[in-house]
């Protein structure tokens, strides 16, 4: 992480960019409210006083690895970011996408190898974990799918924001930050942001994104 830490430190511009499904698109079950892209813009472009900063969001939803991949040249290479935070593989582990786990893992490592073609800081994430007994086609192989992204980022020395863990510790919370099986409602997507802050160190109680109520 700490050449993600790096970044806020540099007297240029920084282009950070959000990839990855429906969870990090933020359509729909955000309400109205913002999503954790949202919230980091406006801790980094507001708060931490970084102006010219660009935070970009080409997430999809119902996107998967191969989806990433196809978009790849429109929806990243071109913007050439200094950072990326990469959460894919809700759709992935879906039995009706057809996505096997090793082909899952795959396509990870390619996406890292084509962001450090262009330079780019990769961070891996995990998603938030899906509510027991609403998603069949999902739940059961979650978690193997999840262990990848953790693998890859082992594997290649990535820093990895573990959400999947961190909502795992606060189960009684799930039912009040997820819209449904496995979608952040707002407050979810601010339990997102602020791990996200946690890990780059830029966790401020006094600021307006970091006190924002979290159930």
């Amino acid at each position: 992480m700490n050449e993600i830490k790096s970044l806020l430190t540099h007297d240029e511009p920084v282009t950070w960019l959000f990839y990855g499904d429906s969870i990090t698109h933020g359509a729909l079950h955000t309400w109205g409210w913002r999503d954790y892209t949202e919230l980091f813009a406006e801790r980094i472009r507001q708060e931490l006083a970084r102006y010219m900063d660009v935070v970009i969001n080409t997430a999809i939803s119902g996107d998967t690895t191969p989806g990433l991949l196809a978009g790849f040249d429109w929806r990243a290479a071109r913007f050439k970011p200094e950072a990326v935070f990469l959460m894919i593989g809700m759709n992935d582990c879906s039995a009706n996408n057809s996505v096997p786990i090793d082909r899952f893992e795959q396509n990870l490592n390619e996406l890292a190898d084509r962001f450090a073609e262009l330079g780019t800081c990769v961070v891996m994430q995990t998603t938030c974990p899906i509510l027991p007994d609403t998603s069949p086609d999902r739940e059961p192989h979650f978690d193997d799918y999840m262990q990848k992204v953790r693998d890859v980022a082992a594997a290649r020395s990535l820093p990895l924001i573990d959400h999947t863990a961190w909502w795992r510790r606060n189960e009684e919370k799930l039912y009040f930050w997820q819209s449904n099986a496995f979608h952040p409602n707002e407050y979810g997507h601010r339990a997102f942001v602020h791990l996200v802050f946690r890990d780059m160190g830029i966790f401020d109680e006094q600021s307006p994104t970091c006190r924002l109520f979290v159930p």
